[in-house]
């Protein structure tokens, strides 16, 4: 069900030290840094894991391209890009708010396909396909 979550960091340099530290033992460690520049806003961000899946996110407090109030990120497996789209679809129908149609983001791998939205509480919800079409 899960396929990653993530959360603000008030402190992002303590506290990326302090996961790969913590996580190491279990055997995960730093996949990939989504930097300022790739991203076009001023939050860093990173996802650690392992055998190169980053599961588990961090990033840096509110910007202005975080429309989240919560900052909490949960994203949800889905086994195609059309369910991708029926996710999105019906949670707006269901009175959630657009964060993001969906589509593919390269940023992550060239197959990552997914969509966001705000739901009820705040909260950012994905749904994710890491399949070609």
């Amino acid at each position: 069900m899960l396929d990653h979550l993530g959360f603000k960091v008030s402190d992002y340099p303590a506290s990326k030290a302090f996961y790969l530290a913590a996580l190491a033992p279990l055997g995960h460690g730093l996949v990939m840094e989504v930097t300022p520049e790739m991203t076009g806003t001023d939050s860093w961000h990173c996802g650690l894991g392992s055998n190169h899946k980053p599961a588990f996110w961090i990033g840096t407090a509110d910007d202005a391209g975080q429309v989240t109030r919560s900052g909490l990120h949960i994203a949800l497996v889905a086994r195609s890009r059309a369910e991708v789209d029926a996710f999105h679809a019906a949670a707006i129908a269901a009175g959630a708010r657009d964060n993001g149609a969906p589509g593919l983001r390269p940023i992550y791998h060239p197959n990552y396909y997914g969509a966001f939205v705000i739901d009820p509480n705040g909260h950012n919800l994905e749904a994710v396909c890491h399949f070609p079409e």
